[in-house]
């Protein structure tokens, strides 16, 4: 069985090294700059143990990706895989949460803590006027690498992944010799609601790798890309993560805490001195513009893949006659960070993300559930998770485990937010079958 394999007109451009790519840029943000003290002041050097269990997470939810996406091919990501399942109903929800509960307003706060980064070097951008300026045009760079094409767009990916990595690894490779071992040891296992709440911190740090699927319909040989290409990112940034912990932890020791807003600033400063702290601040910047960057390349899709299934306007669905791109969309989720960014109005919804992505891949897991046992043969070379459906209900507990430590601001925002989209889906349902009788009774 070979589910849904649309997307006329795009191009398959994006290999397994691509992929991975943007599984790393996407997923190493401006969090992994404050992470390590974080975790260092919830659990102090057990934080490791936080990583281990987060890592364990992700790989059964990864796993449920890995099978699924090989399966489904057409852009649109998660929605796709939801939408092939459940329907366009459960479809639309998906699309919204992700596209705008997660994309749109999560892409916008990078935006915002770009600007504040910058402006730490150039005040100027505290300005309001200024900050406008600066999104417009790195967020107008970022339209027009995407709308010239997928293959463009995954190049500029590359470099800037490959940019910001080098100051991480720089940490990795120099701070090795400024490790303390005795800060680095523990005695005492932590208390599990601690362990829970570190946990839920680290899986949105992990989070990430289902935005670059969003472009699946410009992946090559989906069957072999998509789950060597998730694997091999997901393995970098976890092996990055968990060594940059270590680093940190191991300078720093009990003094992490005084440095809980730049801790890897001050393990570069330790090293080579103020300079550091300056490559690494520009360093977080670029994070910053690499997240969004790869953003602006997933999530356009899901209004693409929504707008050819009758969920959005027909316009989204239009594919640009030359370089071969789902351009509206493009210009439509770009200007939507924009509006967010200078109104400063995301700040507000924020809480709506967590249990956004959440719910998100509890609905992919659950499609990937469904799919399997549908009677159709799988199609030939499709990944499939091993252990029958032992993985996919790991990964159910726990995303349950991980909702149950949300704070009920976030749940009930949640809620309120599903409900809206409920209500428009069926308000464009009425208008759409008003129209249609409309347009009979003219033919009458």
């Amino acid at each position: 069985m070979e589910a849904k394999n649309t997307d006329e007109g795009l191009r398959r451009v994006m290999g397994v090294p691509g992929l991975a790519a943007t599984v790393v840029n996407n997923t190493i943000g401006a969090g992994i700059y404050v992470l390590p003290a974080i975790v260092s002041i919830q659990m102090g050097a057990a934080g490791i143990l936080g990583y281990l269990f987060c890592g364990a997470m992700l790989v059964t939810i990864i796993l449920c990706y890995m099978e699924i996406g090989s399966k489904v091919c057409a852009s649109g990501g998660s929605y796709v895989y939801v939408e092939t399942a459940f329907g366009p109903f459960a479809g639309f929800i998906i699309n919204w949460l992700f596209f705008f509960g997660w994309g749109v307003l999560g892409s916008a706060a990078l935006m915002n803590v770009l600007a504040d980064s910058l402006a730490v070097l150039i005040p100027a951008f505290s300005n309001p006027l200024m900050r406008a300026l600066l999104f417009f045009i790195l967020l107008g760079t970022m339209l027009w690498v995407n709308v010239r094409g997928a293959k463009q767009s995954v190049r500029f990916l590359e470099y800037i992944t490959i940019i910001k990595l080098v100051p991480l690894f720089g940490i990795i490779i120099f701070g090795l010799s400024y490790v303390k071992m005795n800060n680095l040891h523990w005695e005492h296992w932590p208390p599990l609601n601690t362990l829970g709440e570190t946990v839920l911190v680290l899986f949105f740090a992990f989070a990430g790798f289902e935005t670059s699927l969003g472009a699946s319909g410009e992946i090559k040989n989906p069957k072999r890309t998509v789950p060597r290409g998730i694997m091999l990112g997901a393995a970098i940034v976890f092996v990055l993560y968990i060594l940059i912990q270590i680093i940190a932890q191991g300078v720093l020791g009990a003094h992490i805490s005084d440095f809980k807003d730049a801790p890897l600033a001050a393990v570069a400063q330790n090293i080579v001195g103020p300079v550091g702290a300056t490559i690494l601040l520009i360093a977080a910047i670029i994070s910053c513009l690499g997240n969004t960057s790869g953003d602006v390349l997933g999530t356009p899709r899901l209004l693409f893949a929504g707008a050819e299934d009758g969920l959005f306007p027909k316009f989204l669905a239009k594919v640009h006659p030359r370089f071969a791109t789902p351009y509206l969309a493009v210009i439509t989720y770009v200007s939507l960070i924009f509006l967010f960014s200078v109104s400063g109005g995301f700040k507000t919804l924020a809480v709506l993300a967590s249990g956004a992505l959440l719910l998100i891949y509890l609905a992919v897991i659950l499609a990937m559930i469904r799919l399997r046992t549908k009677k159709e043969q799988p199609a030939e070379g499709s990944f499939k998770v091993p252990g029958g459906l032992l993985i996919p209900f790991i990964a159910i507990a726990a995303i349950v485990w991980l909702l149950a430590h949300l704070s009920g601001k976030e749940i009930l925002s949640t809620i309120i937010f599903i409900v809206i989209i409920c209500v428009i889906y069926f308000l464009m349902k009425t208008f759409q079958k008003k129209k249609v009788v409309t347009e009979v009774a003219d033919k009458i």
